[in-house]
């Protein structure tokens, strides 16, 4: 599909709002192939091919495995491959994702309660809006995946141009 426009180009105030929430997730301290795991399931979660081509991108320059990025959407049904705190990471992010539908169980709080601190989790649920949000920037805007290369963020280089 051909892009409706390019939201990379927004008004600075939509570009500075979107970079200041993105720079709150980026500084964190939760690990980086945490966060781009968790933003490639989220993003598969949504069907945002822009996303699913920038995530899988990074984590492939951050040296994480094939099979690691590959199974990420189906993190449930394989065992040893991720840690018990990315699967906790993961059943919040569906939980959150699919907020309407899941109303975000108990049980998968406790669950991830077990992995997180408190503050951490706050974290974890702002990384997770943030990917969501620009899910739905990509996808709503019809942003063209297969361009993004690592290491240069498409929404600095727009403004720098």
């Amino acid at each position: 599909m051909p892009a409706r426009l390019n939201f990379l180009k927004a008004p600075h105030d939509v570009q500075e709002a979107m970079m200041n929430l993105q720079g709150a997730v980026s500084s964190s301290g939760l690990e980086e192939s945490l966060l781009h795991l968790t933003y490639l399931l989220v993003s598969r979660i949504n069907g945002c091919a822009y996303c699913i081509d920038m995530h899988s991108k990074d984590l492939r320059a951050a040296g994480e495995s094939e099979l690691r990025i590959d199974l990420v959407s189906v993190w449930d049904e394989v065992d040893g491959i991720y840690s018990d705190r990315e699967r906790a990471a993961f059943a919040w992010a569906e939980a959150v994702t699919k907020v309407s539908e899941t109303h975000v169980p108990d049980e998968v709080f406790e669950h991830a309660r077990q992995h997180f601190s408190e503050a951490e989790l706050a974290k974890l649920n702002l990384a997770i809006v943030a990917i969501n949000a620009w899910n739905r920037f990509s996808i709503a805007f019809r942003a063209e995946p297969g361009h993004y290369q690592p290491g240069r963020h498409p929404l600095k280089e727009s403004s720098a141009a």
